[in-house]
């Protein structure tokens, strides 16, 4: 065959062979906008169908893309826990023994975002909770966030994405699929389902045993004060005056695949 004949048909069977058309179905069935394709990536992960088009997608973007599309706080809190819950699945599924070392799984960047490599504690503490330095139990900001941070952190962070957030342990909040038009009765749900099965009140000690979150971000909840106000509201402690906290110990279990429906 002659070499620019061999060149047509080489193009040509590559253009309909069945992987290529599958692969382009794929790429062109994908969210054109970022917060169905963070819902998508979690569905996706559910359904244990493979993933690698929604990380291209997500890695490929830019600042400035990302930036004009998640366009009120809302679509970026949904956004954010939605991308970080979906990358623990992915990663540690993948690689399991990374949670031996917790503290270097977290702090490693190891997400492709908008053209940056990132880590779980940039999400959570810089994107998330609006640049709060990850130990200074949510009363201390970070001076000197990058670019990226600026750019894309929510505007407003809430105390209820501590119940939203799936670190991949056995005592995190289950996995659920936050859309940003409902986000305020998804977070509700959430939290009151967390605590009500986290929290233990003994009447006659007036002690609350309470998760281990309030703790380590209890500027985040408006302090022990805060802490208690949350609790009666959710009708867990009949006061706020006189009860004590006791924190619970964390399970750091590994625990994958716990979803839930909000």
């Amino acid at each position: 065959m002659k070499p620019k004949l061999y060149f047509l048909f080489s193009i040509f069977t590559l253009l309909f062979s069945p992987t290529y058309i599958v692969q382009a179905q794929t790429s062109a069935s994908l969210p054109t906008d970022f917060n169905a394709l963070s819902e998508t990536f979690l569905k996706s992960i559910q359904n244990n169908q493979n993933t690698q088009e929604i990380q291209d997608r997500l890695a490929n973007t830019t600042i400035e893309e990302l930036d004009k599309a998640l366009d009120n706080n809302d679509k970026r809190l949904a956004f954010w826990v939605n991308i970080y819950n979906a990358y623990i699945q992915v990663i540690l599924k993948k690689n399991p023994e990374l949670y031996d070392d917790r503290g270097s799984f977290f702090k490693m960047d190891q997400i492709k975002i908008a053209g940056e490599t990132v880590s779980f504690a940039k999400i959570e503490h810089g994107l998330i909770r609006k640049s709060q330095w990850e130990y200074g139990l949510g009363y201390i900001r970070k001076w000197f966030p990058n670019k990226f941070e600026r750019k894309l952190r929510v505007d407003h962070p809430v105390y209820n994405v501590h119940f939203a957030l799936n670190c991949g342990a056995k005592d995190c909040p289950p996995v659920a699929i936050y859309e940003w038009q409902r986000l305020e009765e998804q977070f509700g749900k959430g939290t009151e389902n967390y605590l009500k099965r986290t929290t233990d009140y003994n009447t006659e000690t007036k002690e609350a045993s309470v998760t281990s979150l309030f703790n380590w971000f209890r500027g985040d909840f408006g302090g022990k004060s805060g802490v208690k106000k949350i609790l009666k509201k959710q009708g867990l402690i009949p006061t706020t005056k006189g009860v004590d906290l006791k924190y619970k110990n964390y399970d750091w279990t590994l625990d994958l695949d716990n979803f839930i429906n909000l």
